[in-house]
């Protein structure tokens, strides 16, 4: 195998009036910069630039690592499900030791609602914000001369689409709708990296690409599904974080798609880089390059299965690929060139993060003499969030909110007492749960609490006290925080299994008895999933849903429980009444009964759904024109009255129907949609755009978005089960 040697290019120069190799002069094109970079490499080093690390020691450049970060940053921990272990009293605010990724610290990090329960915030500009401090966190790892550790390019967001409840991943995604999901990358995107004109904050790495939603046999299974569901559904949210967000990097799937695994198909090349100008990272997921060979048994060797990812425009490997890189080399399956093709993108992404320039001219480089998530702004940002994700799914005879003074409360339940993490969380420096919250927020009254494993205990606690909140729910790392691939219960999912069973199975059985003793029970459903929760809505007037893992869960359950907070959050899931109402698994044909879009049964809950402290009218619908054409867009207005006693959110959700459409088209799609804050009694004037974009189809012959020429019905609501107001337009091809 030929080395590359070192050549008098090697030698320091000045070009510009700055010092050093011409890669190093931030007034160069990024390509020159890359070409006098790799000019300069060594074999050995182009090689181990392939890896997650892309760092060349030898000339200076430090480089970066990969973080995990869909809610909040995972620096160097935990893979656990519980705090105590990992975080002792005088430890908060300070460096935390970990067994788990001991490389990395782990350090403490901001840590907000899981994925799904930050989708339920419906709430673009707030999904932003956390992305951004989520950016300000690693930039200020990366250069606080405490830390110099953690990474830039960041793992997130996830733009899977939640197309079945059973999905073990279900709390990494943004939902089952492709427009709502892809809404959400890209403010989340946008947050990342910012919008400087030069430089990035980090950079945003969109996971899984694509398709990829069942756990079991994740390696070795095909997503099959027709061109228009590829264009329409599954890809929709990665289009729109790469061509609106901005976002260069992505992750590669472990499934195959219609038989081709996702790390070699030609959709990488001819669909995100020449269609969509994705010219950064791609990378494989952690292993799925060598599972070519052992799990698609599509190569012989890894040395063929790296020739075939090299090929298709992998640029980064998540594995130990460096044997089989120098395989591929020696049997002249690859040759240099191929290696230096594959790192022009590796680079760019580190021109953008300014990595190869002086720290002085990076403006994200300059940070704060304090962590900023010991900061008030990021512990509120994270309260706020919390207070936003949570779903009032119901409140018979107003039981919420609760009296804050004067009541004997019984707080019950496993998951009361504390906040528990999923696998790719952060560690939070401090945590707030549920009991403490509500303790600080009802001090004029009487709260006791129960675990729940003692029943018999539970259930005489419940019948003393005025009212009862029970805390259920899963355990997001499946009740065996510290292995893989493991769960304790049929309805428990995580990465690498998938739910075999919806229901709560116990926990429904101690809701029952509860609710027997005290019929005042309000049911707080803290869960990564939907739950077929049928006994429990039926009969227990009050129930809340949120999401796991964040560092204010019980700050912002309190601020609803007690009315400080008026709930507005809404399902970005249909929630089934029983898992039989499901197609299979594997069918990725989401017309087959998937989504609210498709759905052949009635839901528990359907998509967009949640309730409010207060009551919104809509009325007097308008919309600006009587048709729609390519390129241009309707702006449709109506009035929204807050008619209550309390301020509140209202989520408002723009549906469109296709009449009379020679497609198979859904039912209803989501097309707009806004979150607005209303005083009690103040009436506001909303405004939603629909751009003619984002009613076109994928035209299979012609291979290009498309109008279908017919009319169009608008449907606007407070869910897709709840339409208040609608109107028509026509539609031009």
């Amino acid at each position: 195998m030929a080395m590359h040697t070192i050549s008098k290019a090697d030698q320091a120069i000045t070009v510009g009036g700055h010092k050093g190799h011409p890669f190093r002069d931030p007034g160069l094109p990024i390509e020159e910069r890359i070409d006098n970079l790799s000019s300069l490499m060594t074999l050995d080093e182009k090689i181990d630039c392939l890896s997650t690390y892309t760092r060349v020691p030898r000339l200076g450049i430090a480089g970066t690592e990969h973080m995990e970060g869909l809610h909040g940053l995972s620096a160097g921990g935990p893979r656990t499900g519980d705090l105590k272990p990992f975080i002792r009293p005088e430890n908060r605010d300070t460096t935390i030791r970990s067994e788990f990724q001991p490389g990395l610290g782990p350090h403490p990090t901001t840590v907000f609602p899981q994925a799904i329960g930050i989708a339920e915030t419906w709430n673009v500009r707030l999904v932003r914000e956390i992305a951004e401090a989520q950016a300000n966190e690693a930039r200020f790892l990366a250069h606080s001369p405490d830390f110099k550790t953690g990474g830039l390019i960041v793992m997130a967001p996830n733009a899977d689409l939640g197309r079945d409840p059973r999905w073990g991943r279900t709390e990494e995604c943004f939902g089952e709708d492709a427009f709502l999901a892809g809404s959400l990358v890209v403010a989340f995107v946008k947050g990342l990296q910012g919008d400087h004109d030069k430089y990035w904050r980090t950079a945003s790495l969109l996971k899984h690409f694509y398709a990829n939603s069942n756990e079991n046999d994740r390696s070795q299974t095909s997503s099959d599904m027709d061109e228009r569901l590829i264009f329409e559904y599954y890809t929709l949210p990665f289009r729109m974080g790469m061509l609106e967000g901005g976002s260069k990097c992505y992750m590669t799937a472990y499934n195959a798609i219609n038989g081709i695994p996702a790390g070699v198909m030609p959709q990488i090349k001819e669909l995100t880089v020449d269609k969509w100008g994705q010219d950064g990272i791609i990378c494989t997921d952690g292993g799925a390059m060598e599972m070519l060979v052992t799990e698609h048994m599509a190569y012989e060797t890894t040395a063929l299965a790296v020739q075939a990812t090299l090929k298709a425009g992998i640029t980064k490997y998540l594995e130990v690929f460096g044997p089989s890189v120098r395989a591929a080399l020696e049997q002249g399956l690859i040759h240099e060139e191929d290696i230096d093709v594959a790192l022009r993108p590796n680079f760019r992404v580190l021109i953008r993060l300014g990595l190869l320039d002086s720290e002085n001219i990076v403006p994200f480089a300059q940070v704060p003499a304090s962590a900023p998530w010991k900061s008030e702004s990021h512990k509120a940002l994270a309260r706020k969030t919390a207070q936003e994700s949570v779903v009032l799914l119901k409140n018979e005879g107003n039981l919420l909110p609760l009296a804050k003074k004067g009541q004997s409360i019984a707080v019950i339940g496993n998951g009361a007492d504390k906040v528990l993490l999923d696998w790719y969380s952060g560690v939070p420096s401090y945590t707030v749960s549920p009991l403490q919250g509500i303790v600080e927020r009802a001090e004029g009254s009487q709260v006791r609490f129960n675990n729940g494993r003692n029943v018999d205990e539970a259930i005489e606690l419940a019948a003393n006290s005025d009212v009862v909140i029970l805390c259920v729910g899963n355990d997001p790392c499946g009740g065996k925080p510290n292995k893989w691939a493991e769960v304790t219960l049929p309805s428990e999912g995580r990465e690498a299994v998938d739910r075999e069973s919806l229901t709560l199975e116990d926990e429904e059985r101690l809701i029952k008895k509860v609710y027997e003793a005290n019929g005042n029970t309000v049911v707080v459903l803290i869960t990564s999933f939907p739950y077929t929760i049928n006994w429990t809505q039926d009969n227990v007037p009050a129930i809340v849903h949120l999401t796991h893992c964040c560092q204010e869960l019980g700050n912002g359950l309190a601020d609803v429980l007690f009315g400080d907070y008026n709930p507005a959050g809404r399902l970005v899931q249909t929630w089934p009444k029983t898992i039989h109402d499901l197609p299979d698994m594997l069918d990725y044909n989401i017309r087959n009964g998937r989504t609210y879009m498709y759905a052949k049964k009635a839901p528990l809950y359907p998509f967009g759904f949640g309730l409010s402290y207060t009551d919104f009218e809509y009325s007097n619908i308008t919309v600006s024109t009587v048709s729609v054409g390519k390129d241009e867009a309707a702006t449709v207005t109506f009035d929204l009255k807050n008619c209550g006693l309390r301020a509140g959110d209202e989520v408002v959700q723009l549906y469109v129907h296709h009449e009379n459409s020679r497609l198979e088209r859904p039912a209803m799609e989501l097309k707009a949609y806004d979150r607005i804050k209303l005083e009690s009694g103040e009436k506001r004037t909303v405004t939603l755009e629909l751009p003619a974009s984002r009613l076109e189809h994928w035209d299979v012959k012609s291979q290009v978005f498309a109008l279908e020429a017919g009319s169009l019905a608008i449907l606007i609501g407070a869910s897709s089960a709840d339409i208040r107001v609608h109107s028509r337009i026509d539609v031009k091809s």
